[in-house]
């Protein structure tokens, strides 16, 4: 087996466990909030860096910055659905990865729902070597969340995949898809 369907395996472990926690968590401190999920996914990655959706907007309105790289890492129908401008949607088990070319001087912000997915790819990245990588802070539910442009291609949309009825319930409900 190859090393990222390793780590992805551990990963579909690691999310059930973070799963319970956050509906445990629920039960004794209330619903999962954006900030929770992220103190468990950098528990579970703890190195992977992160970047605030202000920040990132900020990248990509700076006209001077060369080599922004956005890694949509959702399955291709919630890629289909909706995405960041520019994003280069890959398959959340990680294939393709070694093909990937990424320039030295990249910065690469990778994201999904919520950042578990991308936490897992931006640690594989890490061991290949890539220096400037982030994961983006609440993923695309965040990124909706906060009012931010999504798109199907090219044309400007309001609607984000949920990923699934549980972990949609951090997205704000104008914004599900069915």
């Amino acid at each position: 087996m190859s090393p990222i369907l390793c780590v992805m395996q551990r990963s579909r472990w690691s999310l059930i466990v973070i799963l319970a926690t956050v509906v445990g968590t629920a039960l004794i401190m209330g619903p999962p909030t954006p900030e929770r999920i992220r103190w468990l996914i950098a528990a579970r990655f703890p190195r992977v860096s992160w970047v605030d959706a202000d920040t990132l907007a900020g990248w990509m309105r700076d006209d001077t910055r060369e080599n922004l790289l956005l890694l949509d890492v959702r399955t291709e129908e919630e890629y289909a659905v909706s995405h960041l401008r520019g994003a280069v949607q890959m398959d959340p088990d990680g294939q393709g990865l070694s093909e990937l070319s990424i320039p030295d001087d990249a910065t690469v912000v990778v994201y999904c729902s919520v950042g578990y997915r991308s936490g897992a790819i931006i640690e594989e990245l890490r061991e290949r070597g890539v220096e400037q990588v982030y994961n983006l802070t609440g993923g695309i539910f965040g990124w909706a969340n906060a009012g931010r442009p999504l798109f199907r291609h090219d044309a400007r949309v309001e609607l984000v995949h949920p990923y699934d009825s549980v972990w949609g319930l951090l997205l704000r409900k104008d914004l599900r898809a069915d």
